[in-house]
């Protein structure tokens, strides 16, 4: 390793949704020379698995009062400060050229050292709608790059839209050739973020039984349950006689996306991400608890484009979605015209983009 190239580091908590387009960034770096630490919390780095092996992993305290009890949430604001002074420490004897964070209470002792320490740092929103960690910061960085276009900022607070980065497994099947549906196999990847979603697993599977005999004999399905649904689901399926493979999570989405015909999933910033980088058609069902309803946010340019057909959950119900599958799957047109759609709002040189951003602000720090 080159100590004296400059260093970045990552800030970022422990969800894909994270963690995605931050390993995107650290692979971006890595390969313009700089060194690359990701900053985050025991929880986080339980996510680090497809970061590049020349990324130091800093594990440092963190909490949030969204989880625990009484006596836990008592506890955050001194985990949260013990958190910050580790950062301080690292961050003196190690000096940051720039530090990004993106979002997760995991990212806060990293930024916050950042900001006292006065180093050029910047912050990367995912979605359409501030996170509150990144809320916190957008009036204390010198930078703020937008996955989502439009975001909702601040007063006062300019965004560069800079889209989502994508880990380099799937900018390696950007704009992937799109078979449309046919009278051959057809592929259904049905995806509810890193761990799957309980009301997929409830209403996809009859919504597929649901379809004419003459679509569903050409039908594979790869479905992403949770792992108290997953003996349900799959039941479910060998049932009804539908070939599928049923998993907690899937390690190979980008290559079962590039495959897929359809893609029924949340609206999660990274997987609309990849979407437009692959090029695919979508259902999209946002995610309905989220308290910014930031999922609609993330899906509303897929859906201008006519790449998407949203689908809020008090519409998400078995005859709906059957018809909404059966009108893709039953038009090749239409298909095809859905993943060019995708395509055209797709920013797959997102990482380079934010990677000019990060050596900009290391040249006026």
């Amino acid at each position: 390793m080159n100590l004296s190239a400059p260093l970045l580091v990552i800030a970022a908590g422990g969800t894909g949704g994270h963690m995605f387009p931050a390993q995107a960034l650290a692979e971006t770096m890595l390969a313009r020379g700089w060194r690359v630490k990701l900053s985050t919390d025991a929880r986080g780095s339980r996510y680090t698995g497809g970061f590049p092996p020349g990324v130091e992993i800093e594990v440092l305290s963190s909490a949030t009062f969204a989880r625990g009890g009484l006596a836990a949430k008592a506890l955050v604001p001194l985990r949260i400060l013990g958190g910050v002074f580790g950062a301080v420490w690292k961050m003196l004897r190690d000096r940051p050229s720039v530090v990004v964070g993106f979002g997760g209470y995991p990212a806060i002792p990293a930024m916050a050292a950042a900001t006292l320490l006065r180093r050029p740092r910047m912050i990367h929103e995912q979605n359409g709608v501030l996170g509150r960690v990144n809320q916190l910061f957008a009036k204390r960085v010198d930078a703020v790059a937008c996955g989502t276009w439009p975001t909702t900022l601040p007063e006062g607070v300019e965004g560069v839209h800079t889209g989502n980065p994508v880990r380099s497994a799937v900018h390696d099947r950007a704009g992937a050739g799109y078979i449309p549906p046919g009278d051959y196999p057809m592929s259904i990847l049905v995806i509810g973020g890193s761990q799957g979603a309980r009301i997929l697993s409830d209403v996809v599977p009859p919504a597929i039984a649901a379809l004419p005999t003459e679509r569903l004999r050409h039908i594979r399905v790869s479905h992403q349950a949770r792992e108290e649904d997953q003996a349900r689901v799959a039941a479910y399926y060998a049932d009804n006689g539908i070939d599928a493979d049923v998993e907690p999570f899937f390690h190979d989405v980008p290559n079962r996306l590039s495959e897929a015909q359809l893609v029924i999933s949340r609206a999660g910033a990274s997987t609309v991400a990849d979407l437009t980088v692959i090029g695919r058609p979508s259902i999209l069902v946002p995610l309905a608890a989220a308290i910014r309803d930031e999922q609609t946010a993330n899906a509303r340019g897929l859906v201008q484009a006519e790449a998407a057909i949203l689908m809020p959950e008090s519409q998400f119900q078995v005859q709906t979605l059957a018809d909404q599958i059966d009108s893709i799957l039953s038009n090749p047109q239409a298909a095809e015209h859905m993943a060019q759609a995708a395509l055209s709002v797709g920013r797959p040189d997102a990482a380079q983009s934010l990677a000019e951003m990060v050596e900009a602000l290391a040249a006026k720090g």
